[in-house]
């Protein structure tokens, strides 16, 4: 499957009775509790838990569906945003991380 196709069968899903701005404030709201969720699934491990990694694949599946909500609220394709994230990553790492580049990156 490709990004696009899953944002499209995502969109599928979004609650097309709101608006753009609600549906924007609706997927960074999301955005948060899902990272939120999976926050707390690693916190459970220094409860004595062990990671389940089960649910933390559903949780950044949800964290997925927020992504493709809010990219849709503005009429962006994922991947098109995915692309120009690795452009911005390859400007700044051009040979693959490097902690020296990352303390003194430009701005």
């Amino acid at each position: 499957m490709t990004i696009n196709t899953y944002q499209q069968l995502a969109a599928r899903t979004i609650n097309h009775a709101l608006d753009r701005d609600e549906m924007i404030n609706h997927a960074v709201f999301g955005l948060s509790g899902e990272v939120g969720e999976i926050s707390s699934l690693f916190q459970k491990v220094y409860q004595g838990h062990e990671l389940n990694e089960s649910d933390l694949r559903k949780e950044i599946g949800d964290v997925a569906w927020m992504l493709a909500e809010l990219c849709t609220a503005y009429g962006w394709d994922m991947e098109q945003v995915f692309i120009e994230n690795i452009e911005k990553l390859r400007a700044r790492y051009p040979k693959g991380f490097s902690a020296e580049r990352s303390l003194h990156r430009e701005q």
